[in-house]
């Protein structure tokens, strides 16, 4: 739906960056505490994918511990172990990170989390992910500690060498086997339909920024932060009024069939697809509100909601798209409908959300171009600006004096 951009270039710099701030989680250093608990959801999220592997493989050969079976003996049997156990310690890391993160949202209450923007769904979606993860450790937990009860009864006959594992089967002594098979086969289905269900949901979900993250890191804009981009149109024209061997009637002929040129963004076929791309991208934590001067000072601005709002309006253009067709004009616009002046006006410019944002969102950049459509397309602006404008239309400059009077102040006593 946006607009094309061309963010091929410099492959080695934005491989670097994809590597640093989404699979090294560099940014989020910033903040150490919540760094540390998301670091044991996010190795538990990669590393558990190995004893899921086996899970499916299990599955679709109907052995048990297929992998284990197979290295049993061997130097890799070590390894297996090793893995297993490592698993099994960085799960109950993401357990107890995953109850600290549900007890910030809803017990401590931090206030990024309860701005109007949260409220809904989307309080809603980050507490349901959250159970989800619980349910996905408890699941795997219950296979591996049931197994090894079954175990050191000589019902599964491999080695019992998982640690954490191990020390819950404990809690099993005296349970029938016939229980414990149905707890080792209802963690096994538990993790692998809710890792299933997980992956179904996430499109749904702001935890799409697990997937997206990688992609949106790469094509970061790479030019430095409060450099904004110039409109080609506007460029073109200045250079022929300062061009002083330029004949503007020696320009040639507007073509009859070109589109008019359209400057800044109302709607989101306005933006370009990495605009589009930053809010499906949106982890929505907030760390970009919570650092807006213009939000810290009681303004309507939150940089989160202007990409929550611009992903809810892909998703509404693409239901009508689908359902009507891709010419049909429903009426509204993200501007207006969506995000209004108060909000767009409120910001610095400072780039402090670009700053904060884990995974290099650019909410600026959208209003930017919002604000660029209020001024070029439509003549709206506060008062103050439209002084400013005027004044450097007349003046030559922001103030309200003739240019032969700015040196004046040199002679002042």
């Amino acid at each position: 739906m946006g607009k094309d951009i061309d963010l091929s270039d410099h492959k080695g710099e934005r491989l670097k960056t994809m590597l640093m701030v989404a699979f090294g989680q560099s940014k989020m250093t910033a903040r150490p505490v919540p760094f540390l608990l998301h670091l044991f959801i996010y190795v538990a999220f990669l590393v558990t994918q190995v004893e899921l592997i086996e899970i499916i493989a299990d599955g679709a050969t109907g052995n048990h511990r297929l992998i284990w079976h197979y290295t049993e003996g061997t130097f890799f049997g070590s390894i297996y172990t090793f893995v297993i156990n490592f698993i099994e310690i960085i799960s109950v890391l993401a357990f107890v990170a995953t109850i600290a993160f549900l007890s910030r949202r809803n017990i401590i209450r931090l206030a990024r989390f309860k701005k109007p923007e949260m409220k809904g769904w989307p309080s809603k979606d980050a507490n349901l992910i959250l159970f989800g993860e619980l349910t996905l450790i408890t699941c795997i937990m219950l296979m591996n500690s049931s197994d090894v009860a079954l175990q050191r009864l000589e019902v599964f006959h491999h080695t019992d060498q998982f640690l954490v594992s191990g020390a819950i089967a404990k809690l099993w002594s005296g349970v029938p086997v016939s229980t414990l098979l149905v707890m080792e086969r209802i963690g096994w289905w538990g993790h692998l339909m809710g890792i299933l269900g997980f992956m179904v949901y996430l499109p749904f979900s702001k935890h799409f920024h697990i997937f997206l993250a990688f992609p949106n890191t790469y094509f970061t804009y790479l030019k430095p932060k409060g450099e904004l981009t110039n409109l080609a149109a506007v460029t073109a024209e200045v250079k022929l009024m300062l061009d002083p061997n330029a004949d503007p009637f020696a320009a040639p002929a507007p073509d009859p069939n070109a589109a008019p040129v359209k400057f800044g963004a109302k709607d989101i076929n306005d933006l370009t697809w990495k605009n589009l791309m930053d809010a499906y991208s949106c982890t929505e934590c907030g760390r970009c509100t919570s650092e807006c001067p213009a939000n810290q000072t009681g303004k309507k601005l939150s940089p989160r909601k202007i990409m929550m709002d611009t992903r809810d309006r892909v998703e509404e253009v693409g239901k009508n798209i689908d359902k009507k067709g891709k010419d049909f004009n429903d009426g509204k616009s993200l501007l207006g409908d969506y995000i209004t002046e108060e909000e767009l006006w409120a910001c610095t410019s400072c780039n402090a959300c670009v700053q904060a944002c884990p995974v290099n969102i650019n909410p600026l950049e959208i209003i930017i171009e919002l604000r660029r459509d209020l001024i070029m397309e439509q003549s709206k602006a506060p008062s103050s600006i439209n002084a400013m404008l005027n004044n450097i239309q007349n003046n030559g400059a922001p103030w309200q004096f003739s240019p032969m009077d700015r040196a004046n102040w040199t002679t002042e006593n």
